[in-house]
């Protein structure tokens, strides 16, 4: 079973890793603006969206929930890169850069999903999509709450690890989903 879901994992990642990175040509590295807040707001509306279009069953713009769950992966990658390159980092960076950086977050993340899905055996799967959504929405106010108090926690893991989980639900569901 894992190594089926380390090549459904790869594919859902390939699909959101493309448009990421064609984007990235088509707008530079735009999105290195965003502060943490902002990034965490974005994300938020992406869940929000997703969780209306489950309780209403329609869209009046006619799309479907799948493009904002390969967003929500993209924007906690864009949240993971913002809080390791800082004001350090240029703003535009080639798609070359952006690839690799990408490639690096999204492996720690994978390396943690495997690591949990040890413990927890896989129990990803039985769940219901629209409780990965509400996790998801959860995780952001976590993340908020993190952020409103400037980072710091008293035992709780911090913002990275929120995406990181953020992510995985993301890919969860997107494989439930039969994205490929």
């Amino acid at each position: 079973m894992l190594n089926n879901t380390s090549v459904e994992y790869d594919a859902v990642i390939h699909i959101c890793r493309s448009l990421f990175i064609n984007k990235t040509r088509d707008y530079g590295t735009a999105w290195r603006i965003l502060r943490p807040e902002s990034i965490t707001d974005q994300i938020f509306i992406k869940a929000q969206r997703i969780r209306t279009l489950e309780e209403k069953k329609v869209s009046k713009v006619g799309e479907d929930i799948t493009g904002e769950y390969i967003g929500i992966v993209n924007y906690c990658v864009i949240g993971m890169l913002q809080l390791e390159c800082g004001n350090s980092t240029p703003m535009e960076l080639s798609a070359e850069e952006v690839a690799a950086l990408y490639d690096e977050k999204v492996k720690e993340t994978k390396d943690l999903m495997f690591a949990k899905n040890h413990d927890y055996g896989e129990a990803w799967r039985d769940m219901r999509i629209s409780s990965l959504t509400d996790l998801i929405l959860m995780k952001l106010l976590r993340v908020k709450q993190i952020e409103d108090n400037k980072g710091e926690t008293l035992v709780s893991e911090g913002v990275k690890a929120n995406y990181q989980d953020m992510l995985n639900y993301s890919v969860f569901a997107l494989i439930k989903l039969g994205v490929k």
